[in-house]
């Protein structure tokens, strides 16, 4: 199996299936997939730097929107909650859905919420 074909196969997962090879790829080869900075890197660079090298991303929804069954549908998708617990998210907008994400899962958990009817930030 080639590197290209392992990449077509890991964009075709779902988050919570990519979540799960990440746990199993770090359990496997006793490795973190936890970015870890490089010592003096942000104090050459400032704040500048920091923020253009950002890795971790916060899924705030702002607005369930006007289909708001399908919002919670996707909530608990991504969250694993039950029910009752991705419908008071929902209905606490705005709520975090998804702290620390990587910029193409945030990317991702974000396209899903708007297919929904959601409005989503990333921050």
């Amino acid at each position: 199996m080639s590197v290209q074909e392992i990449m077509d196969a890991v964009k075709e997962l779902k988050v919570l299936e990519l979540s799960e090879l990440v746990k199993a790829l770090e359990e496997e080869f006793g490795v973190s997939a936890t970015p870890v900075a490089v010592a003096g890197g942000a104090a050459a660079g400032g704040e500048e730097a920091a923020a253009a090298a950002k890795t971790d991303f916060d899924v705030v929804l702002t607005s369930a929107g006007s289909s708001k069954i399908g919002v919670i549908k996707v909530v608990r998708e991504i969250t694993g909650l039950g029910l009752k617990e991705a419908k008071e998210k929902v209905d606490g907008a705005p709520a975090t859905i998804k702290e620390g994400a990587s910029e193409a899962e945030a990317n991702e958990i974000k396209e899903k919420l708007e297919a929904a009817g959601a409005t989503v930030e990333l921050k």
